[in-house]
């Protein structure tokens, strides 16, 4: 079942953009769907859904906690771009229908990246991660990294915790 967004609120989820050569770029954050009665809260349809930072905070900065949980989002992909770091991944029920999250969860490619340049914080993972969640709002995982038995972070957030479903999560290129 797809939940239903108010015109403008989709609206506002799409950028286009006119390059060279008459290309179109179009990015979008699909509308959020239900997975069924075992999952709390709408979820990103399955797959990865490249965007800007101004496509998530139109899609998901609807009221005053999502928006600190997003200020937090941003200073974490100001750190990590200063680290020369390229792909960041979005996820957590900051990217679904909760209505007020209480933090977002992301993940991090570690190629490239230039670790004498990486604060530090982003690699405490101390359960339970306490001083990314002081300094960021949230809590950032190497991509790469195993999450739990046979799966990286970037494969286990992809998976809906209470049912095990496919979900979607948000992929930004710095």
């Amino acid at each position: 079942m797809r939940v239903k967004r108010p015109l403008r609120r989709v609206l506002q989820c799409f950028l286009v953009t006119m390059h060279e050569h008459n290309n179109i770029v179009v990015f979008m954050i699909p509308g959020l769907v239900s997975l069924g009665p075992t999952v709390p809260w709408p979820v990103l349809p399955p797959g990865i859904h490249w965007a800007t930072l101004d496509e998530v905070e139109s899609c998901f900065t609807n009221n005053a906690i999502r928006k600190r949980l997003f200020s937090g989002f941003v200073r974490v992909v100001g750190a990590l771009r200063y680290a020369k770091c390229q792909t960041i991944y979005l996820d957590g029920s900051f990217v679904t229908g909760k209505p007020n999250p209480s933090d977002f969860d992301g993940c991090w490619e570690p190629v490239g990246v230039d670790a004498s340049r990486l604060d530090p914080v982003l690699l405490n993972f101390t359960h339970p991660r306490t001083e990314q969640k002081a300094k960021y709002f949230g809590k950032m995982f190497i991509s790469s990294a195993p999450a739990a038995p046979g799966k990286i972070f970037l494969d286990f957030f992809q998976q809906e915790k209470n049912s095990g479903l496919p979900k979607g999560i948000v992929g930004l290129k710095t």
